[in-house]
């Protein structure tokens, strides 16, 4: 399987891009180790992945689902067996609703992903522990937590790096979708509550479409057409 094509949006941060809705496969990585967040989506797409990781001479020492939708919540054999993290209401829905979430898969990707499907453990903070290993280095990684789009939605902001990991929100090709709950006010408030880490982020990656480094006019583009529907 060949590897697949990885950008580096900033150094050590790698978007790899799928030929699905332009969903974000992230690896952020620190001395030959990694933390993949949401890898996706089609079973050749996943191996190719790994081989990318091999070529990259990576470790992958975490995983981390945005959220429970069943997209963000694949997995490969092949990453490993790292610890695999996502905030307490996402596991949660992933608990609830693994048999729906399951028929979504189709059977190619249900039978290239197996067991590893939406096997995530909740958050004990606020914070990713220990990205990069028991051993690994240091970096502080916030869980900014909200209920737009989809309930216990996680993005992620690394402060040394400005980088803000915004999930499905902020997309310059997905449109805002407030799916559960189905409700624009609750995603108005996910939209303040990325504000003023969106003002501080100097690169912006989001799980549909292009990463940026013009982050605030993602968040102007949002905001004026949420004005414009309500």
């Amino acid at each position: 399987m060949a590897p697949r094509e990885v950008i580096e949006v900033t150094p050590g941060v790698f978007v790899a891009t799928s030929r699905l809705y332009q969903t974000s496969s992230t690896l952020v990585t620190k001395d030959g180790m990694a933390l993949l967040v949401d890898p996706a989506w089609t079973p050749d797409e996943l191996v190719g992945l790994a081989e990318t990781i091999a070529d990259l001479d990576l470790t992958i020492t975490a995983g981390y689902s945005t959220h429970a939708h069943y997209d963000h919540l694949l997995w490969h054999a092949r990453y490993g067996a790292p610890p695999r993290w996502a905030t307490r209401r996402s596991v949660e829905l992933a608990h609830e609703r693994r048999e729906h979430l399951a028929t979504q898969l189709g059977e190619p990707l249900a039978a290239a992903v197996g067991d590893t499907f939406a096997r995530v453990s909740p958050l004990p903070g606020d914070h990713v522990p220990e990205p990069y290993g028991a051993t690994g280095p240091d970096e502080p990684i916030e869980v900014i937590v909200h209920d737009a789009h989809c309930q216990g939605h996680g993005a992620l902001w690394f402060p040394e790096r400005r980088l803000l990991l915004a999930a499905d929100m902020l997309s310059d090709f997905e449109l805002p979708l407030p799916f559960d709950p189905d409700d624009l006010p609750a995603y108005l408030t996910g939209l303040e509550r990325l504000a003023p880490y969106v003002a501080r982020a100097s690169h912006l990656i989001t799980g549909h479409g292009s990463p940026t480094d013009r982050p605030m006019e993602r968040l102007d583009a949002d905001r004026h057409l949420l004005d414009g529907l309500l």
